[in-house]
């Protein structure tokens, strides 16, 4: 088995990392460039930034914030939030993102993802997809709505055949947050993560629920998923990077190295 990937997610909002439950409620809880400066040493795998707000003000991401933590970390960084054009996934690449994720821009336009792919390479193109779980119908097969706007706007659309399509696409990746799960520190939905990690061949990172390390080790032995993206555990401070790297390795779950 491929080692895990731990990833914290970043969420900004007016230049302040942010966190809410079920996407509603955020509260601001920290300065995003000093963060990410701190999970760096901790020795996380990866960052992910996302201006949540950026889409449904139909604004530019803060490109500022996004230089400021390129230059405090040396890991893969991804960053999303109000990418509309290729323009806007270079001048993100040239800012210190490594990869580029779009979510309310490729539901809008699916094609985004294969000029994408093709301008900058598969590896550097993430899916985000938010889900929520809602009666299964001949348009939903699955039971999981795909929403838009920061999980605010459903758009009538499967999250499994999304998931296939965007990964004939281009896509490299896709990150899964699940809105029932996010910010409530209850555990990761485990059948929607295995219904996408089951649906594709590509990596698919894990969110929304996680509140402590068995939490983790759950997903990664139950769903498939390849990587894990937590925020609320380690941003209130109730567990280090290590700890919880530490936790996966006496579960068998393969890690990379950590303090």
């Amino acid at each position: 088995m491929l080692s895990k990937r731990i990833i914290i997610c970043l969420d900004v909002r007016e230049g302040k990392t942010t966190k809410g439950i079920k996407f509603k409620g955020n509260v601001d809880i920290g300065d995003p460039v000093a963060m990410a400066a701190q999970y760096y040493e901790q020795g996380v795998d990866e960052l992910v930034f996302y201006d949540i707000t950026a889409s449904s003000d139909k604004r530019d991401i803060i490109i500022d914030v996004v230089e400021g933590v390129a230059k405090e970390i040396f890991i893969p960084f991804s960053v999303g939030g109000g990418l509309r054009s290729l323009d806007d996934m270079h001048r993100v690449l040239a800012a210190g993102a490594e990869k580029i994720s779009i979510n309310t821009a490729a539901v809008q336009d699916p094609d985004l993802i294969y000029k994408g792919a093709k301008a900058f390479g598969n590896q550097c193109i993430v899916l985000g997809m938010d889900a929520k779980k809602v009666e299964k119908t001949p348009a939903i097969p699955s039971g999981y709505e795909v929403y838009i706007h920061g999980g605010r706007t459903p758009v009538g659309m499967d999250a499994a055949q999304w998931a296939k399509r965007a990964e004939g696409l281009g896509a490299g990746e896709i990150c899964l947050n699940s809105i029932d799960a996010d910010g409530t520190n209850a555990g990761y939905e485990i059948t929607l993560t295995s219904l996408i990690s089951g649906a594709v061949s590509i990596p698919v990172i894990a969110s929304g629920g996680a509140g402590e390390p068995r939490h983790l080790s759950d997903v990664f032995k139950k769903s498939g998923a390849d990587a894990a993206l937590i925020a609320s555990m380690v941003h209130y401070q109730r567990y280090t990077v290590p700890q919880i790297k530490e936790y996966l390795s006496q579960e068998g779950v393969p890690v990379r190295r950590f303090i």
